[in-house]
């Protein structure tokens, strides 16, 4: 039912003018060594990613640990400050805000972090967690705080009665539920999903799963849905952009990526998603060798020591993302696809 909805929302959302527009995103991370603890090499985390979130949409982001996803949804959220490229939020560029022009996008923009427990003070009852942003920004009375957090709670599925209670006495599930609360404590039109559910049991997965399409639905969200799992990628994502050390090699509406990938590096993770439909299995792709180290990248493509189909030109020529249809729906960033393939 679920996957119905990612090709209908996709195409109802195609037309309009993207919430997040990330162009040419940068981040290196200096590595130092020695006494004097001097500069030695750069880290190319984020290697100029493009891709964009309409209103109303979920944009899954893709690919193995390290990667580079997390990195991009901190980038988005000014968490961490980037080393080149823009971030278009309604039309602005928030990698140029700063003080209270900042604080008033950061209640737009939320994040709901992969471990449920590390995210929350244990010290802190989770109702003074939940309406912490009301208080910050000086939104309402005590009284008014109270009750909005209580009806927060109330939608993410925990009694106002919890918000006295403290992280400890909650399952791996109910302090997620509590992390969605506190992002959605302040009205916002977008929401990182860092990982949010790979540290809960399956059963539990789905639940949460659940909640946040009824909430998407509810509120008119948008969702930037950062994950591994391609299986849990395909229920959720309306588009999906798969990346490879550091830079999109793929975007695609999610129910075409699923049937027919265009990237090697897609259709090797998607030949690991578990099928309990025999006939529907694809054969398993073995990706051959390690990761390249961010550090010291490959030269030309990125992928091309671990691609079956790599040729000479790939390790000269750097790929660009390029469009297979009129209309840019469908983005490859491989020299053996596209009208000029080699």
């Amino acid at each position: 039912m679920m996957s119905e909805k990612a090709g209908v929302s996709g195409s109802a959302v195609a037309s309009s003018a993207p919430l997040l527009e990330v162009r040419g995103l940068a981040k290196t991370f200096p590595v130092r060594a020695g006494a004097l603890q001097r500069v030695v090499g750069q880290v190319r985390a984020v290697d100029g990613v493009d891709f964009e979130v309409r209103a109303g949409e979920t944009l899954g982001l893709v690919g193995e640990s390290g990667c580079g996803k997390t990195t991009v949804g901190r980038l988005i959220l000014r968490l961490i400050e980037p080393t080149g490229g823009s971030v278009l939020f309604e039309g602005t560029d928030i990698t140029k805000l700063s003080g209270s022009q900042l604080k008033s996008y950061r209640r737009k923009a939320q994040i709901v972090f992969q471990d449920p427990f590390a995210s929350l003070d244990p010290r802190t009852p989770i109702g003074e967690a939940v309406g912490e942003g009301l208080r910050i920004h000086g939104i309402g009375s005590a009284k008014e705080r109270e009750a909005k957090v209580a009806k927060t709670l109330d939608m993410v599925g925990l009694r106002p009665e919890s918000a006295r209670r403290y992280p400890h006495e909650f399952s791996g599930g109910q302090r997620q539920r509590v992390g969605i609360a506190r992002a959605l404590i302040l009205d916002p039109s977008l929401i990182v999903l860092d990982e949010p559910v790979s540290a809960l049991d399956v059963s539990i997965q789905a639940q949460v799963l659940n909640l946040l399409a009824e909430l998407q639905k509810e509120l008119g969200l948008s969702y930037l849905f950062i994950a591994h799992n391609l299986g849990v990628v395909e229920h959720l994502c309306d588009r999906i952009a798969v990346m490879y050390l550091g830079k999109i090699v793929e975007t695609a509406p999610a129910a075409e990526l699923f049937k027919e990938p265009s990237h090697p590096y897609t259709r090797a993770l998607l030949s690991a998603v578990p099928e309990p439909d025999r006939r529907e299995r694809r054969d398993r792709i073995i990706l051959e060798g390690d990761v390249p180290s961010p550090l010291n990248p490959p030269s030309g493509c990125s992928f091309h020591p671990r691609c079956r189909e790599s040729v000479a030109a790939c390790s000269a020529t750097t790929p660009s993302l390029i469009s297979l249809d009129p209309v840019g729906n469908r983005r490859v960033s491989c020299l053996r696809r596209g009208p000029d393939a080699v």
